[in-house]
Formats: structure tokens, C-alpha cells, sequence
């Protein structure tokens, strides 16, 4: 089974999904679920590197990056700005190590959930 958030009309969904292999019927069909925008849509397409992942904790717009690929960061440190019902929030770094990827863009809108960066 795989795990994905998903959103619908501003409220998330924790779903789990089972992959059937070919041949074999599902148990019970299920109406298809709308479709939502893909979150990605505003952000780079990178790809994703291991390690920690930063994401946002609630839904708004991306103020300001503060962080760059290479950076080496302490836990704590904000990583970007948030802004949620007029008010600007930071999204700080867990942990100790190395920016390895920066998956938002400044004026983008997020999800909770949505991947901003990733620490190695």
C-alpha cells in the first residue's frame, strides 16, 4: 500500500492506496475521486534527494526562501517564509546538515504537507 495526502476543497485526506497487479480485479470499485491541481504545478520540477525532509505546515504563499542548494544549515534556522492568514510564519530546519534541494519557489502557493527543501 502507498500513503498520499491529498486535498479537496482546502481539506486534506490521508489515503491509502493499494497497487493491484496485472490480471487481478479490485475487491470494490470505488467512484473516481475528483482531481485536484498538482501542488508541484508552482514549484520546480526537481527531483527529490534523500534525506530530511522540510515541509509546510499549514496552507499559504512562499514570502521568501531563505536558503540556497549547498547551504549548510543549523536545526532551527528558517528556511523560508510563510504566509498564513496575514501572518508570516517560518519554516525552520530540524536538523543539522546541507540544503540538497529547494523544492519551492518564492510566491508559490502550498499545501500542508508540501515539500519545501531537503537536508542531508
Amino acid at each position: 500500500m502507498k500513503r498520499y495526502n491529498i486535498t479537496v476543497n482546502g481539506k486534506a485526506y490521508d489515503v491509502a492506496v493499494e497497487e493491484i497487479g496485472e490480471g487481478e480485479a479490485p475487491v470494490a470499485a470505488a467512484a473516481p475521486a475528483p482531481t485536484a491541481p498538482a501542488a508541484a504545478a508552482s514549484a520546480p520540477a526537481a527531483p527529490v534527494a534523500e534525506g530530511t525532509k522540510v515541509t509546510a505546515p499549514m496552507p499559504g504563499t512562499i514570502l521568501d526562501i531563505k536558503v540556497n542548494v549547498g547551504d549548510t544549515i543549523s536545526s532551527g534556522q528558517a528556511v523560508a517564509i510563510l504566509e498564513a492568514m496575514k501572518m508570516e510564519n517560518d519554516i525552520n530546519a530540524p536538523c543539522d546538515g546541507k540544503v540538497l534541494s529547494v523544492n519551492v519557489t518564492k510566491g508559490a502557493a502550498v499545501e500542508t504537507g508540501t515539500l519545501v527543501c531537503v537536508i542531508g
